[in-house]
């Protein structure tokens, strides 16, 4: 897999988005940090500047090395990247006399390949504080709004272009456009990141990096962990060995069902029952933090005795994923809160195992789109993500048998609900959250003193970001009626009308 696109991340929230429209192109892209430069940069026939929330004027401003970029490779700079380039080589960077964010057109468009079939008037996202006053030496003005003059330009005698709108973010039209035009007419990368392509090149490098050793295998029964068994069962036949551990915190029934999935599906697959081990260990555990970090522990101690029955196994196979790596590296060195469920940072010096991650550059999305291409199940592939530490991160609070036995009839009912009614495929991920609060309510004559569960479903396309979904009401009438009168101990339903950011997606 050629890396074809690099982009040069300074910590802009739109920087993972920048990403995500250059491989809709079917361009293969890496974020990576500003300062994490590789030594050699053959591999990268372009390079992308990201925006930034610090100011190129002030002390704080990042650095980027760009000896080897500037002028030996096509470059595009974004945003902070457009005023970087302005500020430290001849031109001025100013405060705007107006905060220039949102929405604005393109007022004048020059004749040039970077423009080419931008339509006058075209709609861009400004995201910015400070402006160009003056264009670095060399450069020529291919751009401007309204309110900002030098919205895009170009270095003389070089591939370097800059822009001070966002052109990844949905509200910028004719953005997706601007990101071809640079990449594939001006630097010539080709569109050739396809998901057979994909597959194709990984199979042979597992089998290069494997050989004839064996890789055993966590499964979930989640999307990524199955995409990535069945790329390495096809590389490495029946030296994969996987293995699907029950902790007593899955949905109502899935620990059987999720095993009678993979039958026939040529996988060598295991199933162990460890949910009195995880209960125990989780016993009067409250804090959010402490029951992921337990559930990793006897994950680990579980997954370490197993894998010691499996002779010679010499690797760990990992459904990691591209929002993975990246939410645990921020622009200035590892990220100061890393979700200790995420399958990065690696292993306990005790478990002699290397690692492999045939998924770890892809996002969600196209994890799907090379399942597919694999043959697998849709319906297995249209599965909604679910947490590593499964209901502990769902029930607020210490974790009980009988609160998780709770919640596992709860989300039953919202998830094949949602189902019944045709809307579990428009909804990214759905669940229930059981609450550390009780409420009053009456049932008949009596007044009762019961718990009281939240449904959260949002929409997103690789949960970086994400917001509600607008359920119908008719539909939450029905599912709390039947959450209420069916499952003992609930007397009260709530709906999640948040989005992320500024929630998140779980509330723990």
């Amino acid at each position: 897999m050629q890396h074809n696109v690099l982009i040069l991340d300074f910590g802009s929230q739109y920087t993972q988005l920048i990403a995500r429209r250059v491989r809709e192109l079917n361009i293969f892209c890496e974020i990576l940090p500003y300062n994490g430069l590789p030594e050699d940069l053959s591999a990268y026939n372009a390079v992308i500047l990201s925006g930034s929330p610090y100011s190129v004027r002030s002390q704080e401003a990042l650095h980027p090395e760009l000896a080897e970029i500037k002028g030996k490779k096509p470059l595009l700079a974004v945003c902070y990247g457009a005023q970087y380039l302005a500020h430290f080589f001849g031109g001025e960077v100013a405060p705007s006399d107006t905060r220039e964010y949102g929405r604005a057109n393109l007022a004048f468009i020059a004749d040039d390949p970077f423009l080419k079939d931008i339509p006058a008037n075209s709609q861009v996202w400004m995201s910015h504080s400070d402006t160009i006053k003056t264009l670095p030496a060399n450069a020529v003005l291919l751009a401007s709004t309204k309110d900002v003059a030098n919205a895009a330009y170009k270095i003389e005698g070089e591939q370097t272009y800059a822009i001070q709108f966002h052109p990844e973010v949905y509200h910028s039209t004719d953005g997706a456009q601007l990101l071809k035009n640079f990449l594939v007419d001006i630097a010539g990368v080709k569109q050739d990141f396809t998901p057979a392509s994909f597959v194709d090149e990984t199979i042979a490098d597992l089998r290069q990096k494997i050989g004839s050793e064996k890789v055993v295998l966590a499964l979930s029964g989640g999307v990524d962990s199955t995409v990535a068994a069945v790329l390495l069962s096809k590389a490495i036949g029946e030296n994969l060995h996987c293995i699907f551990v029950n902790n007593g915190l899955l949905r109502k029934n899935e620990f059987n069902n999720v095993l009678k999935q993979y039958e026939g599906m040529g996988l060598n697959v295991k199933g162990v029952d460890a949910s009195k081990r995880f209960m125990d260990a989780l016993a009067g555990q409250e804090d959010p933090e402490t029951k992921r970090k337990t559930i990793g522990r006897v994950f680990i101690e579980v997954f370490d005795d197993e894998s010691k029955l499996i002779k010679d196994a010499t690797f760990l196979g990992q459904g990691t994923i591209y929002p993975d790596v990246i939410e645990s590296i921020s622009v200035k060195g590892p990220s100061a809160t890393i979700k200790s469920h995420h399958n990065v940072g690696g292993l306990p010096d005790f478990m002699k195992l290397k690692i492999v991650e045939p998924l770890r550059m892809l996002f969600k999305d196209e994890v799907r789109r090379v399942g597919a291409s694999l043959g697998i199940d849709p319906e297995l592939l249209g599965r909604h993500p679910f947490p590593g530490p499964g209901l502990a991160i769902r029930i607020l609070g210490d974790i009980t048998p009988e609160k998780v036995s709770l919640l596992q009839e709860v989300d039953a009912i919202f998830i094949n609900g949602l189902r019944e009614h045709g809307l579990y495929n428009s909804v990214w991920q759905a669940g229930a959250i059981l609450l550390p609060v009780n409420s009053v309510g009456v049932m008949g004559d009596e007044r009762t003193y019961e718990k009281v569960v939240a449904l959260r479903a949002v929409a997103s396309t690789d949960g970086m970001t994400a917001d509600w979904v607008h359920l119908p009401y008719e539909f939450l009438m029905e599912i709390s009626n039947q959450i209420i009168n069916k499952v003992k101990g609930v007397n009260r339903v709530v709906y999640d009308i948040s989005s992320k950011p500024p929630a998140t997606i779980e509330w723990e």
